[in-house]
């Protein structure tokens, strides 16, 4: 293990990362040292025992309602001082149903309000650190995704958001970036992957012919919260297998 990446003594809050890509990134952290803490949706991290994408073990704990203000401004800090926030937090709506009210507020307010908010909730807290903030956001900000245009919307409103967040907080010591991934295989990307059409369609356009993991995602997370980047300022990586080439 490089130095560079050693987190002995660090604190992370995944929010969204008591599955897939989140719980990859709260692993990742934790196996190297640091004090790792997680928001999901479920009452306890014991709810998640036995879920496949789901591993809990020394991980921290708490429920939050992540579309709900309140709710974020009422959770307790899991830390006195942060040194890393990771927004891994994610909702999408199939059938339609991201174009009715109800379904666009819903997936607005998880993958791009709740953002700003947690984030403000921990301003404090990570400029004493000096810390980063990483926003997991989608190749879907930056192509048009068919049915899901609140999900769009969200995604491209994250990107942007990481750049405002980004000017407004560097003074501060803080630095905010993102993450862009193209299809991994997680819980919420089975409507693809159980589907033998849409998963050879999909792979069909990857240039590097296969799958990205969750691991590979979680590497790029320890690259951004660690010094190795410490003049990467406001950006995304697109971390895609060369999909957004083509």
């Amino acid at each position: 293990m490089s130095h560079e990446l050693d987190f002995t003594g660090k604190t992370v809050l995944v929010v969204g990362g008591s599955s897939g890509i989140g719980n990859g990134m709260a692993q990742a952290f934790h196996q190297r040292g640091a004090q790792v803490h997680v928001w999901g949706t479920r009452a306890s991290g014991a709810d998640y025992a036995g879920e496949e994408g789901s591993d809990m073990e020394g991980l921290g704990y708490t429920q939050v309602d992540v579309s709900d203000p309140a709710a974020i401004a009422a959770a307790p800090a899991p830390f006195g001082q942060l040194d890393v926030l990771i927004h891994s937090q994610g909702a999408v709506l199939y059938r339609r149903q991201e174009f009715e009210p109800e379904g666009w507020s819903k997936v607005m307010a998880v993958n791009l309000d709740s953002v700003l908010h947690i984030s403000n909730r921990f301003r404090e807290a990570l400029a004493a650190a000096k810390g980063a903030v990483i926003v997991v956001s989608s190749i879907g900000a930056f192509k048009a995704t068919f049915g899901n245009p609140a999900y769009a919307a969200s995604k491209a409103g994250a990107v942007n958001l990481v750049r405002a967040l980004a000017i407004a907080w560097a003074g501060e010591g803080i630095r905010v970036n993102g993450i862009a991934p193209s299809l991994v295989d997680t819980k919420m990307t089975k409507v693809t992957m159980d589907s033998d059409e849409r998963r050879a369609r999909a792979l069909s356009r990857i240039p590097l012919g296969r799958f990205g993991s969750v691991e590979e995602m979680a590497g790029v997370a320890l690259f951004l919260a660690s010094s190795l980047s410490a003049y990467i300022c406001g950006q995304t990586l697109v971390v895609d297998g060369g999909l957004t080439l083509t």
